[in-house]
């Protein structure tokens, strides 16, 4: 069963730290998705993955090869590239059914934005009372700490 891990951003933006975990999940061979609740933030996060310093390769979803894709940019609860791992940003909805369906499940959210850190607690009071395991990481002085982890 996979478990959901919440990243706490404070230091640095997502466009900063979703590549660095893009890497590290496909680094596993793993297919992702990336789901948000806004087209517009989706189309930034695709100009600034193909604009950063490493090559990320992916695609928006609603293309012909979806299904090839190493990384699917979408707004859909389900990607058609049969992810490993989910990432979820700007608040994007994730349920406690479909976490044991990936490997990994991340919550990525703006430490700086009061309705964001809301929306991330609320998520991890209900996946965790749902039994889902899970693991809550800050920045801390450039680095990533484990700050909490409920279940195995």
């Amino acid at each position: 069963m996979g478990a959901v891990y919440f990243y706490h951003l404070t230091e640095q933006r997502l466009d900063q730290t979703l590549p660095v975990l893009l890497g590290k999940a496909r680094g596993q061979g793993w297919r992702v998705a990336v789901r948000g609740r806004s087209m517009d933030q989706l189309t930034a996060l695709d100009t600034a993955l193909w604009q950063g310093d490493g090559f990320d390769p992916h695609a928006m979803a609603g293309g012909p090869h979806d299904a090839a894709q190493p990384v699917l940019l979408t707004t859909q609860n389900t990607a058609a590239n049969d992810p490993d791992c989910l990432m979820c940003i700007d608040g994007a909805e994730i349920t406690a059914t479909e976490v044991p369906g990936y490997k990994r499940a991340c919550v990525l959210f703006d430490g700086n934005d009061d309705a964001a850190l809301n929306t991330a607690r609320n998520q991890w009071k209900t996946l965790t009372d749902a039994g889902c395991a899970a693991q809550y990481w800050a920045q801390s002085s450039g680095r990533w700490e484990k700050k909490a982890e409920k279940g195995t």
